[in-house]
């Protein structure tokens, strides 16, 4: 099976048991104190989300697959600080690693239901369903207990030899199938996550409050950017890399062998001015069969606008940022002139 994993381009796969009950008080704990923002999912199917069998009844093993995603052609000498320099720009709009290329749901969905049909073949039919970040699953969990790697401070997963800039997937299945051992941690007391994190979103070790996160408030969160935050979001317009750039391990990414989640031309490098001169009709275009689309052209121009103000807080005397943001001053929504005004203030 791991070989018809890796002809997928897979990097790895293991099998969890279903048994997740000591993950369940931890999970309505975090619930219960709001960590999970607007993300309404997350509370809605409750304790099925550590409950594989009641999610997809019949359901005895989990198969879980891991996948490498860094863009192929990115130079791995330092790529970590590279990355981290682009902050360092603020004209420059960072769009997370991660969704420069292809979506993943898609890319990974596909590939697991390929494996699904070559297990198939080899026993016979047999009952399950694929899920990549999909529905209410224990992602992270699944996979440390199958041995894809430790659950990091920042709460991803970290593989010795991948670091985490990977994307998960799993496959219910309703055959028994012996699981995987689960490794050891190895973060020891290194906690470079929780201090490069600019908005203190990772409150304690393996504990995040998804409303300062800015991964989520540029993706997830529909309203306003809560204003205490906006200026720690720099130029980040579409997710976050900084726990997983500050984090050791990830001197091991792996490069994926995959040509689908190679950097898109206008999405990595570009300038901000440049990015919130976008139409609709240019952004549905520039976005298609990609992940960043799902936020819709009004999120984006939210996003950029703060960013803009961001730049011309670092350069008052730039009029081309200033010009940027007073061409969407009387935007039709109220959400981007909101965020517009903003940005125009923040050059005095």
């Amino acid at each position: 099976m791991q070989e018809w994993a890796r002809e997928l381009g897979f990097s790895q796969i293991g099998v969890a048991g279903v048994d997740l009950s000591a993950a369940e008080a931890g999970l309505m704990q975090w619930l219960a104190q709001g960590f999970h923002g607007e993300m309404h999912y997350m509370a809605s199917h409750g304790t099925r989300r550590a409950r594989p069998a009641e999610l997809v009844p019949g359901t005895v093993s989990v198969i879980t697959a891991r996948m490498d995603y860094l863009p192929r052609g990115k130079s791995m000498d330092d790529w970590q600080a590279m990355e981290l320099s682009r902050l360092a720009r603020p004209g420059e709009g960072i769009v997370s690693v991660y969704a420069r290329g292809r979506d993943y749901h898609k890319v990974l969905r596909a590939r697991l239901q390929k494996l699904s049909d070559r297990i198939a073949e080899a026993v016979g039919p047999f009952g399950h369903r694929v899920f990549t970040d999909s529905a209410p699953v224990l992602e992270a969990e699944l996979a440390a207990r199958s041995g894809q790697g430790w659950r990091g401070k920042h709460t991803l997963v970290l593989n010795r030899e991948a670091g985490s800039m990977f994307f998960l997937g799993e496959i219910y299945v309703d055959m028994q199938l012996p699981e995987s051992a689960p490794v050891t941690a190895h973060c020891g007391s290194c906690s470079a996550c929780i201090a490069i994190c600019p908005t203190q979103a990772i409150i304690a070790p393996h504990r995040i409050d998804a409303r300062r996160c800015i991964s989520y408030l540029t993706i997830e969160h529909g309203g306003p950017i809560p204003v205490e935050f906006r200026a720690a979001m720099g130029n980040r317009i579409y997710g976050c890399d900084d726990c997983q750039l500050a984090c050791p391990w990830n001197k091991f990414a792996q490069v994926s062998r995959l040509p689908d989640f190679d950097e898109r031309s206008g999405l990595s490098g570009q300038q901000l001015v440049h990015l919130f001169a976008w139409d609709e009709a240019t952004f549905l275009r520039m976005t298609e069969g990609g992940p960043i689309r799902r936020i819709g052209h009004e999120r984006w121009l939210r996003n950029v606008a703060v960013s803009l103000g961001n730049a011309l807080r670092a350069d008052p005397g730039d009029d081309g940022l200033r010009s940027a943001l007073q061409s969407r001053a009387g935007h039709e929504s109220a959400l981007v002139r909101e965020h517009v005004a903003w940005g125009l203030a923040q050059g005095g």
